[in-house]
């Protein structure tokens, strides 16, 4: 009998995502669901490579968006009726009894003074953002907390390659 048997296909060996460039495209996504008209910001807690929780920012649970039509919703420059991605997967995390103490976050921006400090009060240990948020005074607690502060790298293009490769 001369029967051809049906080859077993090579395995790809497209480049993968590097774990943070993994977690920050999730993190990208989550922000999509922002519900502040102004900014869209995204949170994904992360412990051994699992999601914990994750958060985008925008109005308290049931309550209507944010409207920033003729400066509504802002005071001093920000909008006072979203609550923080950041703050929204801690609580999260809180509600349904997730417990995150050494975890990482992965943010799309720089967490500001505020997140921070409940970043550190809830034992994150790994903070990974995308956009820099200029409030020296967060980086300064997180560094002074031992929390460990990393910019994410750039975002692949569909090619699979990081934008700083390409000019290579």
């Amino acid at each position: 009998m001369n029967e051809t048997l049906p080859q077993i296909p090579e395995p790809q060996t497209h480049d993968r995502p590097s774990w943070d460039e993994y977690f920050m495209a999730i993190t990208r996504a989550v922000a999509t669901r922002a519900t502040c008209s102004r900014r869209s910001v995204g949170a994904v807690i992360v412990k051994d490579k699992r999601i914990l929780a994750t958060g985008y920012n925008g109005a308290p649970i049931g309550m209507r968006h944010c409207d920033h039509t003729d400066g509504g919703d802002m005071r001093d420059g920000h909008c006072a009726r979203s609550t923080h991605a950041e703050q929204n997967a801690l609580v999260q995390a809180a509600r349904y009894g997730t417990p995150i103490a050494g975890s990482t976050i992965y943010c799309t921006d720089h967490p500001c003074l505020t997140c921070a400090k409940l970043l550190i009060n809830a034992g994150i240990v790994r903070v990974v953002y995308e956009s820099a948020y200029p409030d020296e005074l967060a980086a300064a607690l997180l560094a002074e907390a031992g929390t460990q502060l990393d910019r994410a790298p750039a975002p692949r293009p569909a090619s699979g390659r990081r934008q700083s490769e390409q000019s290579r």
